[in-house]
Order: C-alpha cells, then structure tokens, then sequence
C-alpha cells in the first residue's frame, strides 16, 4: 500500500473513532434520555480547545495566537482535563435549561448556546484567537516514540481504538445498568418516573453531564491529531450529522449508533469526495447538508427505529412467594 493511501487511510480511521464517540455520548443524552442537546458540538470544541491549550505551553510564549492560561502538561493530562471540562460546562448549562424547560423548549435554548458560542468564539480575539483559531498543537508522545509520519498516523489509529473501547466500556455500563434503565424510563415518560419516585431532572443532569464528558474526550482526541482548533470547525450543522448518525444506526443502541457513526460521517460524506466537479466551487459541499438532511427524514419516515434497533427490554415476573 503506497504511503498516500496509508495515510489517508489512517487518517480516516482516526475520524471515525471521534465520530464513534461522540455520537455514543450524543446517545447518552438523546437516545437514552431523551434530551434534545442541539450545542452538543460545544462541549466538544471546549474539550478540544482545553486540550489544545494544555498542550501548547504558556500563552505568554506565543507571539501569533492568543488564547487563556496554557500549559505543557504530558498525555493524557490534557485529554482527562477536556473531559473534566465539558462535564463542568454540561452541569453548568445543564442546571439553567434542564430544570424549568420542556424538552422542546430545552432544544431551541441549546440551538441558541451553539450560536452564541461560535460568535462569541469568533469575535473574542483574546479568548480564542478568534476566527483564526489555534494551530501548531503538538501531538502527544510524538517525541518520545519518535517515529515517522506515517507510523504515527498507525499509532494514533490504536489510540484512539483504546480511547474508544474505554469509551463504551463505560457507555454500556451505563445503558445496561438500573441507571440506564431509570435513564430509559424517563424518556418513555417522565410523568410515571417522577410517579415511581424518581427525581427526573437529576437524572437529566447526570446524563447531559456524562454526554458532556464523552464529547470533551472526542474533541481532545481530535484536536491533538490535526493539531489545530478553530471555532469555524465547530458549527451547529457538525450535531446534526451526529444526530442524523444516531437516527441512521438506531436510537438508544450503541452499537447501532457506532454503524450510524460509519455510515453517515465516514461513508456518506466521505463518499462525496470521489464525485467529479459540478456546478460552481462549493456546489458539492453545500449539497451534502442538504443529502445528510433528507437521509435522516428518510429514516424517520421509514425506518424511525434505524439500522440495529434498540432490543426491546422484558422483564419476567418475579414467581410467586
């Protein structure tokens, strides 16, 4: 295999596992909860920026970018922090909207916080470096191995594949746990959760808060290996192909959500590169929201339940005393 091939490859690899994991987190909220997080791309570009900016050193050596605090802390200091981070940033976000708001009410105050966000993130020279963004970020243990390009590119697919397997180790012990299932009842109806006793917008929290978490990883994971952040990169439209992967793959099942996350991120739009040129410069790109758009009305009118549907759980009566 010729080295653009491998490294093209490599590189695809790598974004599917972000993809893989921040759609189970996604799932975590949405599938399993019910929370319509329409900012979830925010708490992975927060993620990805405290990644970014624990790993550049101090901003007062950087003479072209501008960014809060920075440190050089060794991996994986800086992908545990990102996942501290967008955890706090969920409990904080989610402790406004989560306990006096519909769920779809809860949905139009979240597309409001993306918004918000990436203005606030582009025109804030000091906070982020505005649209510029950051660059330069250097990739973990890439001075210690000391391998070349291209073995590298093979490294980092196993690291994140280990990321991802601790990703939905804790995913599915949450999902198949008494958690998961109060988490589950809750958005089947959360009248007859609160019936039973449950305290519904605590467990909302939690979950928003553990969505937070996995998305703050995804976004560190990516960062350090493109080695750059930009608010432009991190736009509402990236949570609805999240979104679209979810409903593709089967809502509430994780593996389900993993074959969304191959099929709509990697496959689908990945596959628009190899069309030949039409149109005018851009036509292409522009048409693939409007292809990822119909794809997911398409699952929602014909296959609501997706690709691998969530197995409907039964629980046998306990025999009589």
């Amino acid at each position: 295999m010729s080295i653009a091939w491998q490294f093209y490859i490599s590189s695809i690899l790598v974004y599917l596992g972000v993809d893989v994991m921040a759609c189970w987190g996604l799932n975590l909220q949405f599938g399993v909860t019910g929370i319509m997080n329409f900012a979830y791309i925010v708490f992975q570009a927060a993620g990805a920026y405290t990644a970014a900016i624990l790993t550049l050193g101090p901003s007062s050596r950087s003479l072209f970018q501008h960014y809060i605090g920075g440190a050089n802390l060794p991996f994986p200091i800086p992908i545990i922090a990102a996942g501290a981070v967008g955890a706090l940033l969920s409990l904080v976000v989610g402790t406004f909207t989560l306990r006096r708001l519909r769920v779809d009410y809860q949905a139009m105050v979240m597309l409001i916080v993306s918004l918000i966000a990436i203005n606030v993130a582009t025109n804030q020279v000091d906070l982020v470096n505005g649209s510029a963004g950051l660059s330069l970020v250097p990739k973990p243990l890439s001075q210690v191995l000391n391998l070349d390009l291209v073995n590298y590119q093979w490294f980092y697919v196993a690291l994140t594949a280990v990321v991802c397997v601790i990703v939905f180790l804790f995913v599915h012990q949450v999902t198949r746990s008494p958690l998961g299932r109060t988490l589950r009842a809750i958005r089947d109806n959360e009248h007859s959760a609160a019936a039973l006793g449950k305290n519904v917008t605590r467990f909302r929290l939690l979950a928003f808060v553990l969505g937070g978490a996995i998305a703050g990883v995804s976004g560190a994971i990516l960062v350090e290996f493109i080695g750059t952040w930009a608010p432009g990169s991190w736009t509402y439209a990236e949570t609805f192909v999240l979104f679209t992967a979810i409903i593709v793959g089967g809502t509430g099942n994780n593996l389900g959500v993993a074959v969304g996350a191959l099929l709509v991120p990697v496959v689908f739009l990945e596959a628009t590169r190899f069309l030949p040129p039409i149109g005018y410069p851009g036509l292409i790109d522009a048409l693939q929201w409007v292809a990822v758009g119909l794809l997911a009305l398409l699952f929602l009118w014909r296959w609501p339940r997706g690709v691998i549907p969530e197995r409907r759980r039964r629980f046998r009566k306990p025999a009589p005393g």
